[in-house]
């Protein structure tokens, strides 16, 4: 049931960009993914921007999600940190978490946050960005499906402002 998922976006902190390369994003990706695994939380979506990520997720209730969350934010703050020899330093801003109110929103919260890295100029288009999960919805439930639900639940101005 659509319900029992929440939305889930985190930014670095002063949105600074830390996860640049395919493979800094491929490992805060496997981070998230480990942690959320080992609690039973299950996946519906995600993508991983260099300053940000957003998750749709399965979990009742929504406070679940704040401890893989918060161990995930040490993890990486100190690796990164470690790396570039700036201990201490802030990485992480905040979390955003919402529970899915309808069918309607939980499509058109999957469409946002595919779309996610065109809209924020980091890729031509939803499927030229390789750090998500459209591509396992397009292998799985092809093209034609992903546009019928484009075109059904349009994104508009879903998420504008939410963290500024």
């Amino acid at each position: 049931m659509v319900f029992d998922y929440c939305s889930i976006t985190a930014a670095t902190f002063n949105h600074e960009r830390y996860f640049c390369t395919d493979e800094e994003r491929a490992w805060l990706w496997n981070e998230l993914l480990k942690e959320l695994q080992v609690v039973g939380i299950s996946i519906g979506s995600w993508v991983v921007l260099p300053n940000h990520y957003h998750l749709l997720v399965e979990c009742r209730p929504l406070s679940i999600i704040s401890q893989p969350l918060r161990r995930v934010h040490a993890r990486t703050a100190r690796e990164l940190n470690q790396r570039e020899g700036r201990p201490g330093r802030r990485v992480w801003h905040l979390f955003n978490d919402r529970q899915i109110r309808s069918e309607r929103h939980y499509y058109t919260t999957l469409n946002y946050i595919h779309y996610n890295p065109t809209k924020h100029g980091y890729a031509q288009t939803p499927l030229a960005w390789t750090c998500s999960s459209l591509h396992w919805y397009q292998e799985r439930l092809g093209f034609e499906w992903m546009r019928d639900l484009w075109k059904s639940h349009p994104v508009r101005d879903y998420g504008k402002g939410w963290d500024w």
